[in-house]
């Protein structure tokens, strides 16, 4: 499911649409994560791996599929479903930032049920920050920016960066091939730590 210039603007918007459930109900969020990582999968398995009750499991596929993240990979039973590529840029409405909503972004939204710390960034900043958390991870794990950095662009304290950079640390280990230049990221993780203990 990704924007391409070919699209008519109607798919566009029922794209965004869709995605947009992803992003505002963390627990849709995780069950297309699930599967996004793992493949397709059975509603027990859905159940099993979520710890969810039997009617909120199917109601939750169920949406997904209308919504058209995920869908069947066969009509036998059980049925088993896999979630479709999301990759969509969005534009900010004052137009001065872009952000694609991938699964990464989706996963770590689906986290803020569980992770009080991208809780609190996202009422504090949006979704659209998170995106751009995201991408300073990304940046911090591949040893190319510290959270002081990171707070100095972004306007936000040192420790408030450092605290989402490890919050979304588990994500992009998860969704990135990562190969550190320089410096390990131990050795990073280690300076951020000291500037924290010294700020």
């Amino acid at each position: 499911m990704s924007r391409t210039s070919n699209r008519a603007d109607g798919e566009v918007i029922r794209d965004f649409l869709s995605v947009a459930d992803l992003l505002e109900e963390p627990a849709l969020a995780q069950l297309y994560s699930y599967l996004a990582r793992e493949g397709d999968s059975t509603v027990q398995e859905l159940m099993d791996a979520l710890d969810l009750a039997q009617g909120t499991a199917y109601t939750y596929v169920n949406r997904l599929v209308d919504a058209g993240v995920i869908e069947a990979t066969s009509e036998e039973q059980p049925r088993r479903y896999v979630a479709r590529e999301i990759d969509l840029t969005v534009t900010t409405a004052d137009g001065t930032r872009e952000y694609t909503i991938t699964p990464a972004l989706i996963d770590a939204v689906g986290r803020r049920a569980t992770d009080d710390d991208i809780d609190t960034y996202i009422d504090r900043h949006g979704i659209a920050g998170l995106a751009t958390a995201l991408t300073y991870a990304v940046d911090r794990e591949q040893g190319e920016i510290t959270h002081r950095l990171m707070a100095q662009d972004l306007d936000i304290s040192p420790l408030a960066a450092e605290i989402i950079l490890q919050a979304l640390r588990p994500v992009v280990l998860e969704h990135f091939d990562i190969e550190t230049s320089g410096a390990s990221v131990a050795d990073i993780e280690d300076a951020d730590e000291d500037d924290v203990d010294d700020a």
